[in-house]
């Protein structure tokens, strides 16, 4: 008879189960400082401390999501507590990434590396919880090490329990917080940190950072998407690789490498060409076609705030041209000519007047119930407004003598030229307030009591001391609003009236006069506890 065990074939073959795919943003996170983007004095601050032994017990990383806070405060974690290979190393700004600490704190399970969202954790039992075990030494590693993420969610309570932890702590404790809004956390916080701001990495170092990511993966871009892309991350890595890992996906399915014209549909960008051709249109003063380029892109399910957002950036870049910066690498040269053509074209006023007018149509898109009719009367004001003459040209013109003023006008029109000259305290006061000028106007009819009035020669008195600047202020504004100089002198007769007096003296006298006209009189007579609060002014 034959054993039985011969017949056991074992446990069947089980099917390979493939990796789960990680995001980019994980698979590319910084494993070492120089693989952190866009950190390098961050960087070179931390090393030198570190080289001379003269590490803070604290330090609060702040910056915009996605430019490497966690990411940082785990790099930190990895200097300080890296052995090296042979075991014998010490704290370095190049973790060596092989050692037990290195590889347990990158897989996240440092039993002394302990991490802590305080969005979640908020209240002080959480906080007390640190304390009390901060106080025993760290388990494996040369520091024990708190991160605490988005710490400025941390109750008021919460902060005043860990401040006199986070002010004397033990030797062995480094405490690292991260948060992007660094404003909400309180100043006796910041006080005992060493803080390092994080910058927003710039589109062209996220662009090529891109690029790297995508020849690691294997996959086939376009640059003029990876720097769509980078626009679009607005100094995120983070963001930019999520955006990244969409537009790979979404190539893969055409079969086809990430091209621009893809990435600019999936984030519903407009494209560039087409805001060219659109801001050109708009200086031209073609309004017909200009709305026509308009409801194409809208068409094409581009967001009219992201058009106008574009035309933004279009006069912009104008006017870095035509200051003399140099043209951004990332710009083709098509866009490059077509902008220095309009700096050649265009006066700094006018494009002045031009991101004055496209910048409040894109906030009026913003709040519109219909976003593209908003749009399309925002473009119209463009257009009308690039149709007007230049103030300063104009004015330049009319001094050289090119331009004629009051020849062929009309007498009204030659009348209208030249402000109107105020010829008494009344018109002074009113000339003062149509220019906005209402501070002074209101002193000018309160206190001011006139002895000449002569041209711009103008003396008066006041019965109370004038403010100490009232006489060079009110001079300034005359000289500026009427185009000349005037003289204004003060002089010791107080018998003229301010103009307040003189109102008062003349509601009274109406008073007077309706209190002794037959009607009233009768009325008061026949009611002897009515009061006149109120009358109406009539005239023949």
């Amino acid at each position: 008879m034959s054993d039985e065990s011969s017949f056991d074939l074992g446990e069947p073959p089980q099917p390979h189960k493939p990796e789960a795919y990680r995001v980019l943003a994980r698979k590319y996170r910084p494993q070492t400082f120089s693989e952190l983007i866009g950190q390098d004095a961050m960087v070179t601050t931390l090393g030198n401390a570190i080289k001379r032994d003269r590490l803070a017990h604290a330090f609060l990383l702040t910056g915009v999501r996605g430019v490497g806070k966690t990411s940082t405060a785990r790099l930190i974690a990895k200097a300080l507590n890296c052995i090296g290979p042979d075991g014998q190393g010490g704290p370095t700004i190049d973790p060596c990434g092989v050692c037990e600490p290195c590889r347990a704190i990158a897989e996240g399970r440092h039993i002394d590396v302990i991490e802590m969202d305080a969005a979640s954790h908020t209240g002080i039992d959480d906080i007390r919880e640190i304390i009390e075990a901060s106080r025993y030494s760290a388990v494996s590693a040369r520091y024990k090490i708190y991160i605490i993420d988005e710490v400025h969610m941390l109750s008021k309570a919460a902060f005043n329990g860990l401040l006199k932890t986070l002010e004397e702590p033990p030797a062995h404790v480094k405490f690292l917080f991260a948060t992007t809004e660094v404003n909400k956390v309180p100043v006796t916080v910041l006080s005992r940190c060493q803080r390092f701001d994080l910058r927003r990495i710039g589109a062209d170092k996220l662009a090529a950072h891109f690029a790297y990511v995508c020849e690691a993966e294997g996959v086939e871009a376009e640059p003029e998407a990876l720097m769509l892309v980078a626009r679009a991350a607005e100094g995120s890595a983070r963001d930019g690789l999520s955006i990244l890992d969409q537009a790979i996906a979404h190539a893969g399915i055409e079969g086809d490498k990430v091209r621009a014209d893809v990435v600019r549909t999936m984030l519903g960008l407009s494209d560039r060409g087409a805001i060219r051709d659109l801001f050109g249109l708009l200086l031209s003063g073609d309004a017909p076609a200009a709305l026509a380029s308009l409801r194409g892109q809208y068409d094409l399910g581009v967001d009219p705030q992201a058009v106008l957002r574009t035309l933004l950036e279009t006069v912009h870049a104008t006017t870095l041209i035509k200051l003399g910066t140099e043209a951004n690498p990332a710009q083709s040269a098509e866009e490059v000519k077509a902008l220095e053509r309009w700096a050649a074209g265009l006066s700094f006023p006018m494009l002045h007047r031009l991101w004055q007018l496209i910048l409040r149509g894109h906030d009026e898109v913003a709040r519109a119930v219909l976003p593209i009719e908003a749009a399309e009367m925002a473009l119209l004001r463009v257009i009308h407004a690039s149709q007007l003459p230049d103030p300063g040209e104009l004015a330049k013109q009319i001094a050289s003598g090119a331009i004629t003023v009051g020849a062929a006008a009309s007498p009204a029109a030659a009348a209208s030229a030249e402000p109107a000259m105020p010829r008494d305290m009344a018109e002074l006061a009113q000339h003062l307030e149509t220019n906005n000028r209402y501070s002074l106007a209101e002193q000018v009819r309160h206190l001011l009591r006139p002895i000449r009035f002569d041209g711009t020669e103008v003396e008066f008195a006041s019965t109370r001391p004038l403010p100490i600047d009232f006489v060079r202020e009110l001079s300034a504004a005359m000289r500026e609003t009427t185009g000349k100089n005037w003289k204004l002198l003060t002089g010791s007769d107080t018998s003229g009236k301010t103009l307040r007096e003189i109102e008062a003296e003349n509601a009274a006298a109406e008073r007077n006069a309706v209190l002794s006209s037959p009607l009233v009189a009768a009325a008061l007579e026949a009611f002897p506890d009515a009061e006149l609060i109120g009358w109406t002014k009539t005239g023949s």
